[in-house]
């Protein structure tokens, strides 16, 4: 498994990498830190940088100077990073990188150029406001990148309990690779999964909510809704047990939005799983399937969007 972390120092960056001891992960992974440095102006000297103008020239190697300190930082920051995670999972292969530029689009691109499987981004949003706006350098990698994203939310609170966690489930194709993801771990004794499946149930017209077929045709088509994604999950739910999690299933009926979070807080889940459909174009990424990025935003823990990268 290949995982690439972004860490930029910060409290959230930390509890990120500690949030990695709930996520099942395997004893033996190739991890790359990456630290960037958020400055614009290349730190190394060109041969020319147009302009001949002593003043000019002196500004312009003060910036660099300062590019290459945060740059150096950077680096720091990163072999921190790189202790705290070996603390964790003696393991693991891990590399440190420090670089410059935008910290979002930095992290895209090397995620491709290692062909990572997850990256980890940490959350600076505790309060309501800050969780529903993510972080923007978050939120781009959310919805950018071709690979599962975790968006970590460490708990403040030391809990040694054996994980718990919600896997939003709606028989889709991206809802079987969030299954598929969390079976694919390796979870220790006790572990817990939650298959929370939302129907969000289709009512009558006003004009049918007057004519008794009608409101009995929509009844009917409801129940039959829920039957349907409760015999799917069971299915999904042994493939979980066969990977030692005890699983639970709640099917729930509403919007699936606030559902798959409330549930998670009810049950203080370390983590939601959930899954994003493929799409083709970069709006159609943007928009990520409206259910998983609005879960991101909303929980109050851990989220891990699932993709299955594409073959090559």
């Amino acid at each position: 498994m290949k995982i690439l972390v972004a860490y930029d120092g910060t409290p959230p960056a930390d509890a990120a990498i500690d949030d990695l001891t709930m996520a099942g992960l395997p004893k033996s992974a190739e991890a790359v830190v990456l630290s960037v440095a958020e400055v614009w102006l290349s730190p190394e000297n060109l041969k020319d940088d147009g302009s001949t103008n002593p003043y000019i020239e002196g500004i312009v190697a003060g910036h660099r100077e300062r590019a290459r300190e945060a740059v150096k930082v950077a680096r720091e920051f990163a072999d921190r990073a790189r202790e705290q995670i070996l603390n964790h999972f003696p393991s693991w292969t891990v590399t440190v990188e420090g670089t410059y530029g935008s910290p979002a689009w930095e992290l895209l691109e090397r995620a491709e150029s290692i062909d990572a499987d997850l990256i980890v981004v940490g959350s600076h949003g505790r309060s309501a406001i800050g969780r529903l706006f993510l972080g923007s350098v978050s939120q781009k990698v959310l919805t950018e990148a071709r690979c599962s994203v975790r968006v970590a939310r460490g708990k403040i609170e030391v809990d040694t309990k054996p994980p718990q966690i919600v896997i939003g489930f709606d028989a889709s194709e991206g809802a079987h690779a969030a299954v598929d993801a969390a079976a694919s771990r390796e979870w220790s004794p006790g572990s817990k999964a939650c298959l929370v499946g939302v129907v969000n149930p289709i009512s009558a017209s006003m004009a049918g909510q007057f004519v008794p077929p009608v409101v009995g045709w929509v009844e009917e088509e409801n129940v039959a809704m829920e039957s349907l994604l409760e015999g799917l999950a069971g299915q999904a739910a042994e493939r979980l047990k066969a990977a030692g999690l005890d699983v639970d299933i709640r099917i729930l009926s509403g919007d699936p939005k606030g559902l798959i979070v409330d549930e998670a807080e009810t049950l203080h889940a370390d983590c939601i799983f959930m899954g994003a459909n493929r799409y083709g174009s970069r709006f159609e990424r943007f928009l990520l399937g409206s259910v998983s990025a609005a879960v991101a935003a909303r929980a109050h823990c851990s989220v891990e969007v699932v993709r299955k990268r594409a073959a090559k």
